[in-house]
């Protein structure tokens, strides 16, 4: 257990940013999930609504590094690439 004063705060404080940590990466993983179960399905333009809010969700989640910036850059253009694919089809 930490017994300074700042330890003690440092302790509490990353607690609170864990949990919103953990909240931001659950709603990107399910964003993610939710362009690639469009993608299986062959619905376009669900996929392509759906893109668009992984995308956002990913870049929001770099930009607070959450998750790493060249992650989310590959996996924004994995999904992008698989949804226009999907397009071409």
């Amino acid at each position: 257990m930490a017994n300074l004063r700042s330890s003690k705060t440092r302790v509490r404080r990353n607690k609170k940013r864990e949990l919103v940590n953990k909240n931001r990466l659950s709603s990107v993983r399910t964003a993610v999930k939710q362009t690639r179960s469009a993608i299986a399905a062959g619905d376009k333009e669900a996929a392509q609504k759906a893109l668009k809010k992984a995308e956002g969700s990913l870049a929001r989640a770099a930009s607070k590094r959450t998750i790493k910036k060249r992650t989310a850059a590959r996996q924004t253009s994995r999904l992008a690439a698989a949804v226009k694919a999907l397009a071409k089809k």
